[in-house]
């Protein structure tokens, strides 16, 4: 099994059974290989954000399965998902965050914690991290303290913590302007190809999903 991720069949409705029914998606297959960087394109209320919540374990779809690094977890428990999303999941948003009160360190210190990561161990990968995306001199600041696109490095390093298989990533770079986007992405991919992690980023610039390995569209 070379996928980390396969959706098969899934189908997922907003108030079923009522007048008010949306449905959002219907019988969607998907698969993300090993390694793999999948570019997800979407025009807005076409189930991309539904999507990606059954992806990464947050939401359950009405039909199909979710089958993570070869485990069906479409009917697993709360505690099983959690789980799975702790250790084999990573989630970035368009916006990124951060613990205000906390440091940039701190911010990726304290995922590796919830996972039970000794402390010694777990700043030792954060600032790794942190030196990978170029910010060893930024590590004390808090993010009110840092720019939009220092703090979405950050949030990228936090993704990254625990080591996932797989990472999600909604709009990351949509909250900056052009040039930072452009930054921010790069280090992005590197730190994906360095790693072999794979990723299925949600984006509407095109340029940037036309940089990825491979484009699906919704809608």
């Amino acid at each position: 099994m070379n996928d980390v991720l396969r959706l098969q069949g899934i189908g997922k409705t907003y108030n079923p059974g009522t007048p008010a029914a949306v449905p959002v998606l219907s019988d969607l297959d998907l698969s993300i290989g090993r390694g793999e960087v999948v570019a997800l394109v979407a025009p807005s209320g076409a189930g991309k954000s539904t999507l990606l919540h059954i992806a990464g374990l947050l939401d359950t779809p009405d039909e199909g399965q979710v089958v993570l690094q070869g485990r069906d977890l479409t009917g697993a428990s709360d505690r099983l998902r959690t789980q799975a999303r702790r250790r084999e999941l990573g989630f970035v948003y368009q916006f990124h965050h951060l613990l205000p009160e906390f440091s940039a360190l701190e911010n990726v210190v304290l995922p590796q914690l919830a996972n039970g990561t000794p402390a010694g161990a777990a700043r030792t990968r954060a600032r790794s991290l942190l030196a990978r995306v170029g910010l060893t001199e930024r590590e004390a600041h808090r993010p009110a303290a840092m720019s939009g696109g220092e703090q979405q490095r950050v949030a990228f390093c936090r993704a990254l913590a625990n080591a996932p298989a797989l990472m999600l990533a909604d709009e990351p770079t949509g909250n900056l302007d052009p040039g930072t986007a452009d930054q921010v992405f790069d280090l992005l991919m590197n730190v994906v190809r360095e790693t072999g992690l794979s990723a299925l980023i949600a984006t509407h610039n095109m340029e940037l999903a036309g940089r990825m390995d491979r484009v699906v569209r919704l809608g």
